[in-house]
C-alpha cells in the first residue's frame, strides 16, 4: 500500500508539474513580465521517502496557492522530479533543470546530494535552499548560494546536548549516537562529539543503522553494554521505528532523543506504543497546533477538498521551505537571475514565519537562518512540544 500511495503520489506531483511547465518562460497570457521557474528536486521513493514524499507535496502546495498571484510582475511555477536519494540522479535532475527548463532557482533535497552539487550551484549562481540542513552549507565561501531554513544537523545536536545538561540530574550524563552511514546520517557526529567534550558530557558509543533496516537488535545490544542515559538518533521514520520497537523488545532504560528527521507523526503508526517517552527535535510545527500561520495552509487545503489533520509536519516543512524561497523572489530586484534572487534572500530579516517555523534571517556573510528548536514528547500517542524555541 506505500510503494501504491508513493506511486500515486510521484505521479500527481509530475501531472502537476508538468501541466506548469506549458507556459514556459513567455508566461502565458496576462501576465506583465513572464513566468519564473523554480527547480525541486525531490526524493519519493528513496532511501528517504517516508519524509521526502509529504515535505514535497508540502513545497508543491504553496506554489499552488501563490498560483493567481504575481511577484514583482512575474508568475512563479515549480518544475520538479523524483531523484530517489541517488546522487547521479540528483545531478542528471539538476543538469535538467538548469539547462532544459532554465530555472532560477532550486528547491534541494539530500544532504549527500546537496553537498556534491554545491560547487556546481555557486559556478551557475544558482540559489538552493535544501531540506538538508548540513553544517558544511554554512561555509559561505565554498557555499555562496546555498541557504539553511532551518537549524543545522549539528545545532540542533548541540540543542538538545544542552538540553541534556540542563535537565540531567545525578552525575555526568552519558550519551550513545544512532545514525546511518550516509552524509546525512554523519552530518552532525563529530560536532556532536565536540560539543559534548567542551560541556562535560561523555559520549560512550556509537552504533551505525542503515535507513531502511528491519532489525537494530544488533546494534542495541552493543550500545547496551555501555548502559547510556541517552540516545540521540539521526535517522528518518523507518529506522527510527525501529531502533524504538527493538528498544522496547530489549527492555532498555535509554532515553531516546531524534534529531528533525526522526521526529513527526509519520514515526507514529509505525513505531506504535514504542514511541511512548520519545523526545524530537521540532524545527517546524504539527498541524495541529494553534497558530497564526496555520490559518492559511489550513485554507488552502480545505479549498483543495482536503483536511489539515490529514497532513503531517512535514509537510509542513516543505510549505515553509517554499514560502521563504518566494519572500526572497518579492525582495530581489531582480528575481529572474539567480545574483538578484540571492541579493534578495540576504535581505530577510527576522521573517516571521507565524510560529511555523523559528523566524529566519539571513544576510550577505550569513546564510544560516536560525539555530533555534523546539523539543517534543510523546504522550498518548502524540507528540506534545514542551519547549518554546531553544538554542545551546
Amino acid at each position: 500500500m506505500k510503494k501504491v500511495w508513493k506511486g500515486f503520489l510521484a505521479a500527481t506531483l509530475m501531472a502537476g508539474m508538468l501541466a506548469g511547465c506549458s507556459g514556459g518562460s513567455e508566461g502565458a497570457s496576462g501576465d506583465k513580465k513572464g513566468t519564473v521557474k523554480i527547480g525541486g528536486i525531490f526524493d519519493l521513493t528513496g532511501g528517504t521517502g517516508d519524509v521526502g514524499t509529504p515535505y514535497a507535496e508540502g513545497e508543491k502546495a504553496f506554489f499552488e496557492s501563490i498560483a493567481g498571484e504575481e511577484i514583482n510582475g512575474y508568475k512563479l511555477e515549480l518544475i520538479g522530479d523524483d531523484y530517489a536519494y541517488k546522487i547521479p540522479e540528483a545531478q542528471k535532475l539538476y543538469q535538467k533543470l538548469k539547462s532544459k527548463d532554465k530555472v532560477s532557482a532550486i528547491l534541494g533535497w539530500g544532504t549527500g546530494d546537496t553537498e556534491a552539487l554545491r560547487q556546481q550551484v555557486a559556478a551557475d549562481k544558482l540559489p538552493f535552499i535544501s531540506a538538508s540542513y548540513s553544517e558544511n552549507l554554512k561555509n559561505i565561501d565554498e557555499s555562496p548560494y546555498n541557504f539553511l531554513a532551518a537549524a543545522s544537523y549539528s545545532d540542533q545536536a548541540r540543542s538538545v546536548l544542552k538540553w541534556i545538561k540542563d535537565n540531567h540530574t545525578g552525575g555526568t550524563p552519558t550519551v550513545a549516537l544512532i545514525y546511518n552511514d550516509t552524509a546525512f546520517g554523519k552530518s552532525p557526529i563529530e560536532d556532536a562529539k565536540n560539543y559534548a567534550q567542551e560541556n562535560g558530557i561523555e559520549i560512550v558509543d556509537e552504533q551505525i543503522v542503515d535507513l531502511k533496516t528491519l532489525d537494530a537488535t544488533s546494534q542495541l545490544l552493543n550500545m547496551e553494554k555501555k548502559n547510556p542515559d541517552y540516545a540521540i538518533i539521526n535517522q528518518t521514520w523507518g529506522a527510527t521505528a525501529t531502533i524504538l520497537k527493538d528498544a522496547k523488545k530489549l527492555g532498555l532504560d535509554t532515553k531516546f532523543i531524534g534529531l528533525n528527521w526522526a521526529t513527526g507523526e509519520g514515526l507514529l503508526p509505525i513505531a506504535g506504543d514504542a514511541a511512548e517517552g520519545f523526545i524530537g527535535v521540532v524545527t517546524h510545527a504539527f498541524p495541529y497546533e494553534d497558530l497564526p500561520g496555520m490559518e492559511e495552509i489550513k485554507k488552502f487545503v480545505e479549498s483543495k477538498g482536503e483536511k489539515l489533520e490529514d497532513k503531517n509536519q512535514k509537510f509542513i516543512q516543505g510549505w515553509v521551505s517554499a514560502k521563504i524561497m518566494v519572500e526572497g523572489l518579492k525582495l530581489a530586484e531582480d528575481p529572474t537571475s539567480g545574483e538578484g534572487i540571492r541579493s534578495g534572500l540576504e535581505k530577510i530579516s527576522n521573517l516571521d514565519l507565524g510560529g511555523l517555523a523559528a523566524p529566519v534571517t539571513f544576510s550577505p556573510d550569513n546564510h544560516a537562518g536560525t539555530n533555534q528548536i523546539r523539543l517534543a514528547e510523546v504522550k498518548n500517542g502524540q507528540f506534545e512540544v514542551f519547549t518554546d524555541y531553544i538554542g545551546y
